[in-house]
């Protein structure tokens, strides 16, 4: 798998579907989730109706750039934006989703790309997000799926749901893969796998299992504060997806989300959680072929 110098600090692994000559779309990924979290039938699907696919780790995920020197404990943070020590929290976060967002510019631009339909689902809908607003040239469309606005009170996760994502994972592999079933707790309530989630566990650990990562993501998502503001000011074509199921970034988020950005589509899916159960792909790629053409 390539990987890509795109900063003096940042090296990104991608990889990429269908002929560089088509409309390049870049799908940027959520929080602790490495590239293969596009399932790569999906990407040949949108890849077969003519568009050129690009997928990559964040940074601090999958064979991504790790920032090791750098060590935050999620339990820590957590503690710190609750009590309202804000200073102790910023101290503990080495970037931003600002930075993240540049990150995925940066590989556009390593790969000679100067403007590209940017997807993204959850944290990377925050981090397409603000791709748009910092830099519009460079977005033809934005698609932010499953994903909020920044402002506390919209997309709030249910308590199940965030006790779930927060708890240790285990470190062994079979316990790793057996933990994933907490992911039907925000999944399809039709549609939810067992299989697929423990699947894609074993893709990843054993790709690049690291855990450490997480708690840096976390700090950069919330500390990146609200974008209502600069949303309002949007004029890049908007599409914002999200399943009536999703229970980790609740409807409201993505309903809030479209109200603010100007002329924005909302397509809300009643059989859709916090994933993208294969049964609805062709609904979804056909969404993005109709919001990309």
């Amino acid at each position: 798998m390539p990987i890509v110098d795109v900063s003096p600090a940042v090296s990104l692994a991608y990889d990429t579907f269908g002929d560089p000559a088509d409309p390049p779309v870049l799908l940027v990924m959520g929080f602790g989730a490495q590239l293969i979290a596009w399932h790569e039938d999906f990407c040949r699907a949108l890849a077969d109706r003519g568009r050129y696919v690009i997928r990559y780790d964040q940074r601090d995920c999958g064979l991504s750039t790790t920032f090791d020197e750098h060590p935050v404990d999620i339990g820590q943070f957590i503690a710190a934006v609750s009590a309202g020590d804000l200073t102790a929290a910023l101290a503990m976060a080495p970037y931003r989703l600002d930075d993240m967002a540049d990150d995925g510019l940066n590989l556009l631009t390593a790969l000679g790309i100067d403007r590209a339909h940017v997807v993204g689902a959850s944290m990377g809908g925050m981090i397409a997000q603000i791709m748009a607003i910092a830099h519009p040239e460079r977005v033809l469309t934005l698609t932010s799926m499953m994903s909020s606005t920044g402002e506390s009170e919209f997309g709030r996760t249910t308590p199940e749901a965030q006790a779930a994502l927060f708890a240790p994972k285990p470190a062994d592999r079979d316990g790793y893969i057996a933990a994933a079933d907490s992911g039907l707790l925000w999944a399809s309530r039709r549609y939810g796998d067992t299989a697929a989630l423990r699947d894609l566990a074993a893709q990843s650990y054993d790709r690049a299992y690291y855990p450490a990562g997480t708690g840096r993501q976390l700090a950069a998502m919330v500390l990146s504060g609200s974008r209502a503001d600069a949303l309002r000011e949007l004029r890049t074509p908007t599409l914002v997806i999200h399943g009536l199921d999703d229970t980790l970034i609740t409807p409201d988020g993505g309903e809030r989300t479209a109200a603010l950005i100007p002329g924005a589509k909302l397509l809300l899916l009643p059989d859709m959680g916090h994933d993208r159960p294969r049964e609805l792909w062709p609904e979804l790629v056909d969404a993005l072929a109709a919001h990309t053409d």
